[in-house]
């Protein structure tokens, strides 16, 4: 997300832009002069990308995909309004000349208006295409062109060009917030025990601020990252009221949950969106937070020392937003209840939270707008994916990675904004492989110990910090060992998750609150989206990514603009 001042601008000369738009969360500009901007949003699991291209002219404007920073090899879409109808179609150009029409129209026109002076056109696209004339679109930097003329001839563009490199999957914010502070959280000379697992957790205080602040950027400090497996920054609940530090999981601070921040393997610098921000100070001034640092120390080597911990970049200028980390899964205390069995080619584990249970702590319970998404597991992991409910009935997934690496977890933002309301499920699914293991692995904190965890970054924030779940085994009356083969693994698997679940849901006050009749729904399989060879109007039938009632809300969302 830009700069506050900057939107403000954009929204000043674009009609009806005021209004936020979940599904079109990004906006940049393309030139300098910020006479061009764009606006989208996109859906990884359904590989479909929003754009709204807005120029300050009434003549054709022209948007582009390109290999180089010209227009040779480049994939675009020209339109505008003329005298009696609009026009638009999918253009490519194989040099640096006027382009052709593509054999294959690819983007599908949403809606394309002209008023006061700007045109604005909305469209979209798959990521991926069967027409070799398309550029498929990545999480990669790309070279975004455009072009646009005075009238509806289209013609040699003149000065009225120009190229910006973005990344349109993986948009980076731009961070330069007037009068921004920043304060470190990290530890000071840790003796790191010649142990394979070693958790060290620090409560302190922060520096005083006499007025609420947001904090709106977390930087990772890592001093040693063969030793650094993740970090959690936690608020404590009020009865923790000294700094301590040691060896975790011995006293009061384990009740330190409200997660304000978290890093592991593979993270690096999160950004929050520019109208949102953590608050912290004022008020809470009198409260106490914690770093929780998990190293991993396989070798079990001695006599070394780590000063790592976490930067947090804050500022007195207020966001619209307070934002709220809500930790979904399975329990990481379950260890003795839920094992992994050996030798699993394949085998998942389930968490679920029901939304309707926050009014026991909370009330009333907002719609929760989330944004972000971080995946947790350890070296078994090999995917997971958290479903999304709605009256007994898989709406979508909040998000899934089918490919889960464990060195590369990260935060991570996601293309639309999505929307849980009170009385919604969100399930959580971990696969692993245990191939290569010849015992059962436990849900527990060691690294060879496994977890399956979402931390759902949201605003507005609520004092509730964890709805979590694990399966009553009192029923139970088989358990995995290394001589199992699949079929009892896969009938192990089916076991654990059909038993009822004990859910916890926690407030940031350590409230804590049990239900024992959780329920664990079955998912939609992952969508899979090979490229699209049928042109933009059966492209628009397609079920999963354009449905017809799909398309016509969109439509009305654009129209309310």
């Amino acid at each position: 997300m830009l700069l506050p001042f900057l939107c403000s601008l954009c929204l000043m000369w674009t009609k009806g832009a005021e209004a936020s738009d979940p599904n079109l969360p990004f906006m940049d500009y393309l030139d300098n002069s910020h006479m061009v901007c764009l606006k989208w949003g996109f859906d990884e699991m359904r590989g479909e990308i929003i754009l709204k291209f807005i120029v300050n002219t009434t003549g054709w404007i022209g948007f582009g995909l390109s290999p180089t920073e010209d227009m040779t090899g480049a994939d675009l879409v020209m339109g505008g309004v003329g005298s009696s109808e609009t026009y638009f179609k999918d253009y490519y150009s194989a040099s640096n000349t006027m382009p052709a029409v593509d054999r294959v129209q690819s983007y599908n026109l949403l809606s394309l208006t002209e008023s006061q002076g700007q045109t604005i056109m909305t469209f979209s696209r798959s990521f991926h295409t069967c027409d070799d004339q398309d550029l498929q679109i990545t999480a990669q930097p790309m070279n975004l062109i455009y072009a646009y003329g005075d009238t509806d001839d289209i013609d040699y563009h003149g000065a009225q060009a120009g190229v910006k490199e973005l990344s349109l999957l993986n948009p980076q914010p731009q961070v330069a917030v007037a009068g921004g502070k920043y304060m470190s959280v990290t530890v000071q000379n840790v003796t790191i025990p010649p142990d394979d697992t070693y958790y060290y957790c620090k409560v302190m205080r922060l520096p005083l601020l006499e007025t609420k602040h947001h904090i709106y950027q977390f930087q990772p400090v890592i001093e040693h990252p063969d030793l650094v497996h993740h970090m959690v920054f936690y608020r404590c609940p009020p009865f923790v009221t000294a700094p301590s530090e040691g060896k975790c999981y011995k006293g009061s601070e384990d009740a330190c949950l409200a997660v304000v921040a978290a890093w592991a393997v593979g993270g690096g610098v999160f950004t929050l969106p520019d109208n949102t921000g953590f608050p912290v100070g004022g008020g809470d001034n009198g409260g106490f937070y914690m770093l929780q640092i998990h190293y991993d120390n396989p070798n079990k080597e001695s006599g070394r020392t780590d000063n790592s911990g976490m930067r947090l970049l804050y500022t007195d200028q207020l966001r619209q937003y307070d934002v709220g980390i809500l930790t979904t899964g399975v329990s990481v205390t379950a260890h003795t209840y839920y094992d992994i069995p050996a030798r699993a080619n394949k085998f998942r584990t389930y968490g679920v939270c029901n939304t309707s249970l926050f009014s026991e702590i909370i009330d009333p319970v907002p719609d929760l707008h989330v944004f972000a998404v971080g995946m947790h597991t350890h070296l078994a992991g090999r995917e997971v994916r958290i479903g999304h409910f709605r009256n007994g009935r898989q709406i979508d997934f909040l998000d899934l990675d089918p490919n889960y690496d464990f060195n590369l977890q990260q935060t991570v933002t996601l293309g639309r904004t999505k929307t849980i309301k009170k009385g919604d499920e969100i399930v959580v699914e971990c696969g692993y492989s245990t191939s290569d293991r010849a015992g059962v692995t436990h849900m527990g904190l060691a690294t060879m110990d496994e977890m399956c965890l979402a931390f759902l970054v949201f605003y507005p924030r609520i004092d509730i910090s964890t709805c979590i779940s694990l399966p009553n085994i009192t029923t139970l009356n088989q358990f995995p060992d290394g001589s199992s083969n699949q079929e009892q693994i896969i009938a192990y698997e089916n076991a654990m998750k059909n038993l009822s679940h004990i859910e916890f849901v926690i407030g940031d006050a350590f409230d804590v609150h049990m239900y024992p009749n959780g329920q664990i729904r079955d998912m939609m399989p992952t969508p899979t989206f090979p490229c699209n060879t049928t042109n933009a109007a059966n492209h628009q039938r397609t079920s999963w990514i354009w449905s017809q009632a799909s398309l016509l809300f969109v439509l009305a969302l654009i129209a309310l603009m």
